[in-house]
């Protein structure tokens, strides 16, 4: 199974008074070595602002406009976030996404705060952390999204290609 993990940074141009994105993607495969196939990036000038409890329309077009530009084959889509901000239904940046994919792949949300109706059930405990991840996902049973996160390379908290995806959109 090939994974692309994508992680959007905002920056702000003082210059110009208005904000980009630096877009990031990791297309591995092997949770436990985290076989890196692939690294892609794209810079996204025109950022909607931030609005509170619509996150969703300021990193949705962010993450399609990277996800347009890979051309190699990725079976799952990873992001920094939830999909469904209950667990099931209500809808978060991962269920938004998937529905807008040209072509539907199945999206695990790992997010590191836990939601407000997002239960226990979605907690994964990595590492010696005293704090979860909380997993998310469509069209991927979550028991086995679970496991994967939990699987991931890395003794810490933040599995290690969070932290490499984190760093290239960043860098």
């Amino acid at each position: 199974m090939i994974f692309l993990i994508l992680d959007v940074h905002y920056q702000t141009d003082t210059l110009l008074q208005s904000e980009k994105a630096k877009v990031a993607g990791i297309r591995f495969q092997d949770i436990k070595i985290n076989d890196i196939l692939s690294q892609h990036t794209t810079i996204v000038n025109e950022v909607a602002p931030y609005e509170s409890g619509q996150f969703y329309k300021r990193e949705m077009p962010c993450l399609l406009a990277l996800i347009s530009q890979i051309e190699e084959p990725f079976d799952v889509l990873v992001i920094d976030g939830y999909v469904f901000l209950d667990g099931i239904s209500k809808a978060g940046l991962g269920k938004y996404l998937y529905d807008n994919l040209l072509i539907r792949k199945p999206i695990i949300g790992i997010a590191k705060n836990q939601f407000k109706d997002v239960s226990e059930d979605y907690a994964v405990w990595r590492g010696t952390s005293k704090h979860p991840l909380y997993v998310t996902s469509v069209d991927f049973h979550i028991m086995d999204a679970k496991s994967i996160v939990q699987n991931l390379k890395g003794l810490h908290r933040l599995p290690d290609i969070i932290r490499k995806v984190d760093f290239l959109s960043r860098t």
